[in-house]
């Protein structure tokens, strides 16, 4: 096989397998962006949950402008949290068609390969039953021509 076609070949698999391991971040990158989400989200509800049952008795109203500050707050930081969910997404997804064009590439680098040799293969082959069959004709031929030995 050319050197060529072997470098090709190393340095696509290469480049796929960093792409997996790109990939492999970006997959960890989301499920901590939507395990942090979630959190967020069960903190905002306990929150309301705990505030709803305190505003049912009296409630000073420094302390009503405090925790409608920090609601607002908590309330910005699952919308920013949401955002990072998407974008690590989108980052996986990305990530995911560039695995794929690398793997693409490998089979196509290895198909590529793969034909050359067949075809390496098939013409040692027909190289040999050729200079089978002639060898085979020149013993036909000596034979027929032995001294003491009519034609045919």
């Amino acid at each position: 096989m050319p050197k060529a076609l072997v470098t090709l070949l190393e340095h696509a698999e290469r480049q796929r397998d960093q792409a997996l391991a790109l990939q492999r971040r970006a997959d960890e990158a989301l499920s901590t962006a939507v395990q942090q989400q979630t959190q967020l989200t069960a903190y905002r509800q306990d929150h309301q949950n705990r505030w709803s049952a305190a505003f049912s008795q009296s409630v000073a109203v420094p302390l009503l402008h405090c925790h409608h500050a920090f609601s607002g707050r908590l309330h910005d930081a699952v919308d920013l949290q949401a955002g990072q969910v998407d974008r690590a997404r989108q980052t996986l997804v990305k990530r995911q068609t560039d695995t794929l064009e690398a793997e693409r590439r490998v089979a196509a680098i290895s198909k590529l390969m793969k034909r050359r040799s067949d075809a390496i293969s098939l013409h040692q082959d027909r190289q040999e039953q050729r200079q089978s069959d002639e060898r085979s004709a020149r013993a036909a031929w000596a034979r027929n021509n032995e001294p003491g030995r009519q034609g045919w």
